[in-house]
C-alpha cells in the first residue's frame, strides 16, 4: 500500500473517532505538537529507525507524551507502534492536519513575495481569497519572502500555484525568445 493511502487512512480513522468522541480540537492540538516533534531530527530518526525496537520506542513515547496529550491521541500513538507504522507518523500528522482543515473549511495559503508586504495589502489579498470560489470559507495565510522573485508574488494553496512574479515572467519571455530563434 502506498504511503499516501496509509497516512490518509490513519488520519481519517483518527478524525472519525475524535468526532465521535467530541474531542476533535483536543486531538488536533496534540497532532500539531506531534508534527512539531517530527521536525526535530532526533525524534524523526527515532520514528523511522528499524533498529530501535517497538517496545523501546513505546517507552520513549510514553516518557515524552504521556500526561501531555489527550488519552485518545496517546492511544492512537500506541496503535501506530503496535502496528509497526511509527515510521509514517510525519506523513500521518501532515494528512491529519490537511483533513482537519478541510473539515473546518479552512484553506492554507502560502504567499511568497520579493519584499515584506504592508499589512493592508495582505488583508486585501486575504479578503479576495475568502471571496474566491477556489478557496474554502477561512483562509490561513502564511507569508514568505524570496528576493529571487524580483517583484510580484506567488500564491500556493490546495495543490495550485499562481505565479505572478517578475522572475517567472522573465523566464517565460526567455523561453519564448529562444524558441523563435
Amino acid at each position: 500500500m502506498s504511503l499516501s493511502r496509509i497516512s490518509a487512512r490513519y488520519a481519517k480513522s483518527l478524525i472519525d473517532l475524535a468526532l465521535e468522541q467530541n474531542q476533535l480540537d483536543a486531538v488536533h492540538a496534540d497532532i500539531v505538537q506531534l508534527k512539531a516533534a517530527c521536525d526535530v531530527r532526533d525524534f524523526l530518526l527515532l520514528c523511522k529507525s528499524p533498529i530501535v525496537a517497538a517496545s523501546k520506542k513505546a517507552q520513549i513515547f510514553k516518557a515524552i507524551f504521556e500526561g501531555r496529550f489527550n488519552a485518545m491521541s496517546f492511544g492512537f500513538f500506541n496503535i501506530l507502534l503496535k502496528k509497526g507504522r511509527e515510521a509514517y507518523i510525519p506523513e500521518i500528522t501532515t494528512e491529519f492536519i490537511s483533513q482537519y482543515e478541510a473539515l473546518k473549511k479552512k484553506t492554507r495559503v502560502i504567499l511568497t513575495t520579493a519584499e515584506k508586504m504592508d499589512e493592508s495589502l495582505i488583508t486585501a489579498i486575504q479578503d479576495k481569497l475568502t471571496k474566491a470560489s477556489s478557496t474554502r470559507d477561512h483562509i490561513l495565510l502564511d507569508t514568505k519572502i524570496d528576493p529571487a522573485l524580483i517583484g510580484g508574488f506567488i500564491l500556493e494553496f490546495d495543490d495550485k500555484l499562481y505565479d505572478a512574479s517578475v522572475s517567472h515572467q522573465l523566464n517565460q519571455m526567455r523561453k519564448a525568445l529562444s524558441v523563435n530563434q
